[in-house]
């Protein structure tokens, strides 16, 4: 990706970055024709964003030309709202008083260069705040108050950089520009970058090294370039087509913001915000199966006004479940009253409302693999040993089940097309539906946005097909987006 600087006047810009084009913005607002190309990642550091200012037409421009803005119209919005600025000071309250905690005076400003910041005390909260506003030069204002808060935050103009900070500023852009990222790239059939959040220490991450190293074979086999990515690179997604999250999905994480961002700034996102939303909270689930007449066991929203009739709607023993439970952990099996009393008023400690739902014993749950609203794959996953769920959490190392992958063809019809319904429900992206069979009749259990597909277990029956079937639809939609854009 080559970058470009977009300065108010390039006379006025204080610094040499070598092998850095520097340009006017009135010249790359009035000469579309010369600065054209999808592959440019665009730096605008001209002195004000306001709307309809000349710095605002750099980057709405940009966008409209398939140039990668920094800032983003988006980001722009994210600096005047009082909202996103409250979040992202108590998103990082505990950074902001350890970098701010030896500061006597009642307000600090904080000036943030490509990252960085010249006090080396104060670049973790600089690098954090360049990721959640992804402008290259930043101004945050912090008051203390009992404790310090983030008030306010917005760019800094190339000509307002003290001279004393010019070395710095200059090294911190030449070392940021001097990342992989931005080296001329290597001849390659490329058309697109797609970013695969992923965290190596997940202890249960929905993609083993095994199967992401697939998945990335896959993407160069359809003209995606991959990039696994973690939290850290937060503020890069502007520099991708596609976003694919492979590690474990929650709304109050930062999955969910990298889902929400990615789809403001105009990726093609799987896990999307809304699949997110809706699939980790089992009180969603319940109503909307409930609603469609999905069939799934006995399932009763449970609080604490209705606890002492739950045995008696769906009998005993019966599984709890918190709302936001995954990888069987937050879900309990209780065999009596006694026990349902105790789990019940554990977990609504922590929610208002949990899940009650009546106990069907089978060997084994059907997960059925769904994207793009068409059936994928099918696996059994067989109950661990000696135990009612497939994964069974105890003092020492996890034990699992057998994961039999199976042809769609060969599961039963009923099973896949149930789960299609049930997946239908919730959007278009990648789900894995669990469901158990008794005789003719088939539940549902949950819908899963974010399925695990490891090396050697949901790839069995179908091999590399499972890996290039979900890049294939990565590459059909951001087609579909240019096309749609007209580019």
């Amino acid at each position: 990706m080559k970058p470009l600087i977009v300065v108010n006047n390039p006379k006025h810009f204080p610094f040499e970055i070598p092998n850095i084009p520097v340009i006017a913005a009135k010249a790359y607002l009035l000469n579309p024709e010369q600065h054209h190309g999808r592959d440019t990642l665009l730096f605008n550091l001209c002195r004000s964003y306001r709307y309809q200012s000349i710095g605002y037409y750099v980057s709405l421009l940009a966008a409209a030309r398939g140039h990668r803005p920094l800032p983003s119209i988006s980001t722009i919005q994210d600096m005047k709202s009082m909202t996103m600025i409250r979040y992202a000071s108590d998103e990082m309250e505990e950074l902001i008083q350890t970098s701010l905690h030896r500061i006597h005076s009642r307000e600090f400003t904080l000036s943030i260069y490509f990252g960085r910041n010249v006090a080396r005390q104060h670049d973790r909260l600089s690098r954090e705040l360049f990721n959640l506003f992804r402008a290259p030069l930043l101004r945050a204002h912090f008051i203390q108050d009992e404790k310090w808060s983030l008030v306010r935050i917005g760019p800094i103009g190339a000509n307002e950089i003290p001279p004393d900070h010019w070395p710095f500023v200059a090294q911190a852009a030449a070392d940021y520009f001097a990342r992989p990222r931005y080296a001329p790239r290597k001849k390659s059939s490329a058309r697109y970058d797609l970013a695969i959040l992923h965290s190596p220490g997940e202890p249960h991450a929905p993609s083993n090294p095994r199967a992401l190293k697939r998945f990335e074979r896959a993407a160069r086999a359809f003209g995606l370039e991959p990039e696994v990515i973690n939290k850290d690179d937060y503020g890069r997604l502007a520099e991708f087509d596609a976003l694919f999250i492979r590690e474990t999905t929650r709304v109050n994480h930062h999955t969910f913001r990298f889902a929400r961002r990615a789809e403001a700034e105009g990726l093609i996102v799987i896990d999307d915000p809304k699949s997110i939303l809706r699939c980790t909270n089992k009180v969603y689930l319940a109503e909307l199966l409930a609603r469609h007449k999905i069939r799934t066991p006995k399932t009763v929203v449970v609080h604490k006004d209705n606890v002492d009739d739950l045995s008696r709607q769906v009998g005993l023993p019966c599984i709890l479940k918190q709302p936001d439970s995954s990888f069987s952990q937050g879900v309990v099996k209780a065999d009596d009253e006694a026990q349902l009393r105790l789990e019940a008023e554990r977990l609504l400690e922590k929610s208002e409302l949990i899940i009650g739902q009546e106990f069907i014993p089978t060997p084994f749950d059907w997960r059925i693999g769904i994207i793009d609203r068409k059936p994928l794959y099918a696996c059994r996953y067989f109950m661990a040993s000696r135990h009612w769920q497939i994964q069974k959490n105890g003092t020492g190392d996890t034990e699992y089940g057998r994961v039999e992958a199976v042809a769609l063809a060969a599961a039963p019809q009923s099973v896949v097309t149930t789960a299609l319904k049930a997946a239908n429900l919730i959007g278009d992206g990648l789900y894995g539906v669990d469901l158990k069979q008794v005789g003719r009749r088939v539940y549902v259990i949950e819908i899963n946005d974010n399925p695990s597909i490891d090396a050697g277990f949901e790839d069995g029956e179908l091999k590399d097909e499972i890996y290039r079937a979900i890049m294939r639809v990565f590459l059909e939609r951001i087609e579909k987006q240019r096309h749609e854009k007209g580019k």
